[in-house]
């Protein structure tokens, strides 16, 4: 990283080929933080050019160094990579919170998922095995080995940039395969770093190469790159489907981490106080900015307004500030553009008839309103057919609803094209297994909320895409079943004859 001339902005570069590379192009965006409301960086958009130069590197490691070594070398490096991200914590977390307005306690703890994850998937590296297969005619052997599918073209969006990267570049490393990813042009610094690190772990030049630019441009060369052969998005549902019609062209399967519309489904006998601080840890931590936020709330009708009444004293006194002080609850939305539309979507709902229980404006605290923030907002009276009861939010709005019966509460969860995550609470352990098994949805936490493994699969239904991320599956939807046939009888065989 350098200055920018003339503007004192870090200038942000390509890694490509194990190296830090300027863009083909001379496009820059700037980078904002959104604490303090103004650019502290320049990326490069990617050209054509450039994409082809980074597909190029992935595809000679895969066809050498990394292609070559063995699994058991492949995880010594992954582990080596795991100890410098470590190391590195606090400087990792730092370029994440300045980048995207994370809070620093968060960005810092994330570190060491990054960690967790690398650990975890460097032991699939080891154990990637095939089978043999009984043959019907004993002259003969079966066999199957599981082959990595070759270059991956990953794409990962501005609200989590390391953990949504690691979540695709551990289990794709373990498996043999070599990356291009693109980042958000939002938020690329951390990217960057882990890159160098891992290089600094001894992983060969062209086997991690990260690029930015506007997804309508960098992101749809990359995808629809003839060179790539698995596709890996995490993103909107409507930028979903265009990802997956440009992988279509040269048919590179895809896995697709998109958006979601959550629900939490709050029972009569649940423990109020543990519910009240699972809701306000799946819709306002990170800023409300997950995929998996739960802005649906769905509470009993026996004790809808004393809930509601607790959860609103509760948003109330959540602090908002600086993201780098371990004082603040929640830091700043990650862009002015996502401000902008959490805010015509808080005006919208108002508009029409949706009561304002708290929240919804701009704090105008010193310190506080040149950043991109919004305070903690709780709609009551919200009609199903509203935008916010409808459309992913990406920010710290909740909208909740009553309900009568448990079959009811399971229609109304179920009452949305997505089916990324859900919440149960209740006390009930017969009625929390059933609504499980009624909720269409990827992930259900039953009594807690927002937990990730690195050994659980992690995937939508309907909306919310396909495809798993963690676990054994994240594994092998980076592979390719080889089947290999040997003959064992040594005889000369009929050529017009079948087996």
């Amino acid at each position: 990283m350098s200055a920018s001339p003339g503007t004192g902005l870090e200038e942000l570069s390509f890694f490509i080929g194990g190296e830090f590379v300027s863009s083909r192009g001379d496009s820059l965006i700037e980078s904002v933080n959104p604490y303090t409301g103004r650019a502290w960086a320049t990326v490069p958009s990617g050209t054509q050019a450039d994409v082809d130069r980074a597909v190029r590197a992935a595809r000679d490691a895969f066809e050498g160094p990394w292609g070559a070594m063995t699994g058991t070398a492949r995880a010594g490096i992954m582990r080596r990579f795991s100890q410098l991200i470590v190391a590195n914590s606090d400087m990792l977390g730092r370029v994440e919170s300045t980048d995207n307005g994370k809070l620093l306690k968060e960005t810092t703890g994330v570190t060491h998922n990054l960690a967790r994850w690398l650990d975890y998937f460097s032991g699939a590296a080891e154990r990637l095995t095939g089978q043999t297969i009984p043959a019907g005619n004993p002259n003969y052997l079966a066999y199957t080995q599981r082959v990595p599918i070759g270059v991956v073209g990953a794409v990962v969006p501005w609200n989590a940039p390391m953990m949504l990267l690691m979540m695709k570049v551990a289990p794709a490393l373990a498996a043999g395969c070599t990356l291009v990813v693109k980042t958000a042009e939002q938020t690329t610094a951390s990217a960057l770093q882990l890159a160098r690190l891992a290089q600094e772990a001894g992983l060969p030049p062209g086997v991690l190469n990260i690029i930015t630019g506007e997804g309508s441009t960098t992101g749809r060369a990359l995808v629809s790159h003839p060179g790539i052969d698995k596709v890996s998005f995490t993103g909107s549902t409507a930028s979903g489907i265009r990802v997956m019609q440009d992988a279509a062209t040269h048919l590179a399967p895809v896995t697709l981490e998109l958006g979601g519309k959550s629900a939490n489904l709050v029972f009569e006998d649940a423990d109020i106080e543990a519910a009240i601080n699972g809701v306000v840890a799946s819709v306002f931590a990170a800023t409300g900015q997950m995929c998996i936020a739960a802005s649906r709330l769905y509470v009993h009708h026996s004790i809808l307004d004393d809930f509601v009444s607790r959860l609103v004293q509760r948003a109330a006194e959540i602090r908002l500030g600086d993201p780098m002080s371990p004082e603040s609850d929640i830091g700043p939305l990650a862009t002015k553009e996502q401000l902008v539309r959490v805010l015509s979507m808080i005006d919208e709902a108002q508009v029409e008839g949706a009561e304002l229980a708290t929240g919804g404006r701009r704090p105008d605290t010193p310190g506080l309103k040149d950043g991109f923030f919004i305070t903690p907002t709780i709609f009551t009276n919200v009609d199903p057919g509203m935008r916010i009861a409808r459309e992913e939010i990406f920010g710290p709005v909740l909208a909740v609803f009553p309900f009568s019966t448990e079959a009811e509460a399971v229609q109304l969860a179920n009452s949305t094209p997505y089916g990324l995550a859900g919440g149960i609470w209740t006390q009930n352990l017969q009625r929390a297994h059933r609504v499980a098994a009624g909720l269409r949805a990827g992930t259900v936490w039953i009594n807690c909320y927002r937990v990730v493994d690195p050994a659980v699969p992690f995937g939508g239904m309907g909306a919310s895409g396909f495809g798993r991320e963690n676990g054994d599956e994240a594994v092998v939807s980076y592979t390719q079943t080889k089947s290999v046939w040997v003959e064992l009888s040594g005889n000369t065989r009929d050529p017009f004859k079948m087996g």
